[in-house]
């Protein structure tokens, strides 16, 4: 064992520095450095994250801010758009004031309605092409065209042709083509409206309310429009009453009105996200199988034959920006051929689904009869009461049912398409119960599980919460509408012009009804991405019913007018001047008109019955509607 004095300790190695501290002042002092370094990139890391948060915060609030005025300018739009519906405030001053036969009075309206329907596909493809904004500019240009030739063709009095030598004014084909233009601009800013909201809502809780209000507010604007006409711009007769609407200053008022409106809604009309909702439509389309990834990259030789996006070659740009410049490029053609891909794919897919044209015809046999009516309120009135009866002495006008029409008409789609929101069934969330598709997948809906994901759905039958179909909605309305159809033909409302707003409101309500539910099923049948397309095409049958249903309307009439009948109290040939010849009186001028359009609309209902619960309709598909 070693001595101590042989041991070496610690303690004797003692010196001058023995009481130095571990760290010397300068390591001390950049150890410091470096602990405040390290916070300050921890406290810029949290700052970089929360300016990360309130960038998105602003974008999420921008993103807001940009779709409510969407909507809020969609419903302006609307309110605009609809000035065709008060044609019953002047139809009639044309056969006075230009000395039309009812017939050339209703080739106006029902040519407006071709103008106003027929279009519609090609607008809607347009509108989900290029967006709502191209659209809104070109109706109001179309719309203040329209409008500022018919008031000058009026102005000029009545055409050479009428058979009386003393017609001065334009050609009668002159009032024809600015009313195809009025119905052009109809449709187009309707569609530009519609088809922002349905987009930037389609996809939320919503979607019924949104799309009522602005189809709503197309059916109050010819309660607007007609009021103004009627309260502010009309004539003065001699003895310093009020008379009739001046046509002229009438049209004037709405072309100025309707281009402005277009032209602002060229600036606040967008679609908001409208990239996330193709991409999650497609990977939805990829995993029914509906779609192959094929179908919109790997073309090599569209991307060789065109050259989107290219800068000009005198231009220098960096290795990177020249490289993210060129992703951003391919990222954009990669963007409009999956957008057109889908398109494409959606489009054909609702024009081989039987139950559209199922919907589609009893669309167009509800909504014939109907426009027929508001075209015609003015020429309805007077066959309620004999020939020679003052106006003083009727105790309504046109103008007041094309007011009852108008709000009856807005109140329904207002509350169809909220009551749809809160009562309508929840669509199961199974990618391919969600619309119907080819014919390999409605066959095979029926083998499919639906998985019960919604907790709803896992509660007994008492108590979950009760739930109304869309489709039971839209039949008990154009049952309505059938209701005052029959009405009118019954002879109920002869002489009782007091009566005739039971009428009114029922068409009305029916109408509105049927014009704000079936755009609304077809979103939740077929989805929104596709909206204007597919409204587009089942929107355009209206026209034909428009047609027909007028032109019967004028068969009928014509067929009667100057036929003197004690019962109906007609006019006799010789008993009234040729003006009067032209005109009808009598329950005979309308009844059979009105039976026959209660009929069509009672074959209408069982087509919809047929679509929503017959062999392969929604409800057997799994579709929630």
């Amino acid at each position: 064992m070693p001595s101590r004095e042989n041991s070496i300790d610690k303690r004797d190695f003692r010196t001058r520095d023995a009481a130095r501290p571990l760290l010397s002042q300068h390591d001390s002092a950049e150890s410091s450095h470096r602990t405040s370094q390290d916070g300050s990139h921890a406290g810029s890391f949290f700052e970089q994250v929360a300016e990360g948060i309130q960038e998105q915060d602003r974008k999420r609030m921008r993103r807001e801010v940009i779709r409510w005025a969407s909507f809020a300018w969609a419903i302006v739009e609307c309110l605009c758009a609809g000035s065709i519906t008060a044609y019953s405030l002047y139809g009639h001053l044309f056969q006075t004031h230009l000395r039309y036969s009812q017939y050339r009075v209703n080739i106006i309206s029902i040519t407006a309605e071709l103008a106003m329907y027929l279009p519609v596909p090609l607008f809607g493809f347009l509108c989900d092409r290029y967006g709502p904004a191209p659209l809104s500019i070109s109706a109001g240009a179309v719309f203040g065209l329209g409008y500022l030739l018919a008031a000058f063709a009026y102005k000029s009095g009545p055409p050479p042709d009428i058979g009386t030598g003393d017609g001065h004014g334009w050609p009668f084909g002159v009032m024809v083509l600015a009313f195809v233009a009025v119905g052009m601009g109809t449709s187009g800013m309707y569609l530009s409206a519609v088809t922002t909201c349905a987009k930037n809502f389609g996809r939320g809780r919503h979607k019924g309310f949104a799309l009522a209000m602005p189809i709503a507010a197309f059916g109050l604007s010819g309660m607007w429009q007609s009021q103004v006409g009627e309260k502010l711009l009309y004539e003065t007769r001699p003895d310093g009453s009020r008379g009739d609407v001046d046509v002229h200053r009438y049209f004037l008022f709405l072309g100025c009105t309707l281009l402005g409106a277009g032209l602002i809604g060229g600036v606040a009309l967008r679609v908001i996200n409208e990239d996330e909702m193709i991409d999650e439509a497609v990977s939805e389309l990829e995993r029914s199988g509906l779609l192959e990834e094929s179908d919109f990259f790997g073309r090599d030789s569209l991307e060789n034959g065109t050259d989107y996006g290219t800068l000009p070659s005198d231009r220098h740009l960096s290795d990177e920006d020249a490289a993210e410049f060129q992703v951003r490029k391919q990222r954009a053609r990669d963007s409009r051929r999956k957008k057109t891909a889908l398109l494409n794919t959606e489009t054909r897919r609702f024009l081989v689904d039987p139950t559209m044209w199922w919907l589609a015809a009893g669309f167009f046999l509800v909504t014939g009869p109907g426009e027929a009516f508001i075209n015609n309120i003015g020429s309805i009135l007077p066959t309620l009461y004999p020939a020679g009866t003052p106006a003083d002495a009727i105790p309504t006008t046109a103008a007041t049912h094309v007011s009852i029409v108008a709000v009856t008409s807005t109140a329904a789609r207002i509350l169809t398409g909220t009551l749809s929101d809160l009562l309508a069934p929840t669509p199961p969330r199974h990618p391919a119960h969600r619309r119907p598709g080819s014919a390999t997948l409605s066959s095979s809906i029926p083998s499919l599980p639906i998985p019960a994901t919604d907790p709803e759905s896992r509660k007994p039958w008492y108590a979950r919460p009760p739930t109304i179909s869309r489709i039971a909605f839209l039949l008990a309305a154009t049952l309505l509408l059938s209701a005052g159809q029959a009405l009118l033909a019954s002879g109920a409302v002869q002489q009782h012009g007091e009566r005739l707003w039971l009428v009114s409101a029922a068409i009305g309500a029916g109408y509105g009804a049927a014009f704000s539910l079936v755009p609304i099923v077809i979103g939740a049948v077929w989805g929104v991405e596709n909206f204007g397309t597919n409204w587009g095409v089942v929107a355009m049958v209206p026209a034909g019913g428009a047609a027909v249903w007028g032109a019967v309307f004028a068969a009928v009439y014509q067929a009667h007018a100057g036929v003197g009948e004690e019962r109906g109290g007609g006019v006799g040939r010789g008993s009234g001047a040729e003006a009067e010849e032209r005109m009808c009186y009598g329950i005979e001028c309308y009844a059979v008109t009105f039976w026959g359009m209660a009929v069509s609309v009672w074959v209408a209902c069982g087509m919809w019955a047929w679509a929503w619960r017959g062999p392969g309709g929604w409800k057997r598909m799994g579709v929630a509607v």
